[in-house]
C-alpha cells in the first residue's frame, strides 16, 4: 500500500470527491438527499465548516469546504456524515452481496466507498478551477446539456452572487478546452 498522507492544514480549504460503493446510482434519491442534508447540518453544529461549492450526482459528489482556524479534521466530519446517511438509509439500501467480511468486521454498510479523494486548495485560481469543475460535472457526465439544468448543485447560488452568468457553460464547449480532462 502506498504511503499516502492526507493534508493537515488547519483552517484549510479542500476539494473532495466522495463516491458510493461500486458506483451505485443512489445519491440523488429523495431520502438519500434528505439524509445527506440532515447529516451535514448536524455535523456542522458541533464541527463547523463552510461549504463553498457542491454538486451531487447519482454515484458521487464533489464539494469545496473551508475548515475553521485551528481545525484540520475533515476526516471526522466525513466519517460522521457518511455514518449518519448510512444509518438513515442503510436498511433500504443494504446490499448483502456487497458486504464483505472486512465490511462486516468494521461494521460498515454498503452505501459508501471506504475512502474519498481530497485536494487542498492552493490559491484563488485553484479554487476557481475546482468550482468550475464541480459545476460542470453534470454536463461532463451527460446528465444535462446545460449546467443550470442540474438541480443538485450550488451553481444557481453562484449565479445569484454574480460569480457566473446564468448561461455559463451551456454545454457548447469543445472537449479539451476549459473543462476538458
Amino acid at each position: 500500500m502506498p504511503n499516502y498522507r492526507r493534508s493537515n492544514t488547519e483552517g484549510g480549504c479542500y476539494f473532495f470527491t466522495v463516491t458510493t460503493l461500486r458506483r451505485q446510482p443512489l445519491l440523488v434519491e429523495a431520502d438519500v438527499r434528505t439524509a445527506l442534508r440532515e447529516a451535514i447540518d448536524a455535523v456542522r453544529t458541533t464541527l463547523p465548516f463552510a461549504i463553498h461549492a457542491w454538486v451531487l450526482l447519482p454515484d458521487h459528489l464533489h464539494c469545496l469546504w473551508t475548515l475553521p482556524p485551528g481545525d484540520a479534521d475533515f476526516a471526522t466530519r466525513w466519517r460522521l456524515i457518511k455514518t449518519a446517511v448510512t444509518q438513515h438509509c442503510g436498511i433500504r439500501l443494504a446490499r448483502d452481496e456487497y458486504l464483505t467480511e472486512r465490511r462486516k468486521q468494521k461494521r460498515q454498510g454498503t452505501l459508501w466507498q471506504n475512502r474519498y479523494w481530497e485536494h487542498q486548495i492552493r490559491d484563488e485560481r485553484d479554487f476557481a478551477r475546482h468550482a468550475d469543475y464541480i459545476h460542470w460535472n453534470p454536463v461532463k457526465h451527460g446528465y444535462v446539456k446545460c449546467v443550470a439544468d442540474w438541480p443538485y448543485s450550488s451553481f444557481n447560488r453562484y449565479v445569484k452572487a454574480g460569480i457566473y452568468p446564468p448561461d455559463w457553460a451551456t454545454g457548447e464547449e469543445e472537449s479539451g478546452g476549459r473543462f476538458g480532462e
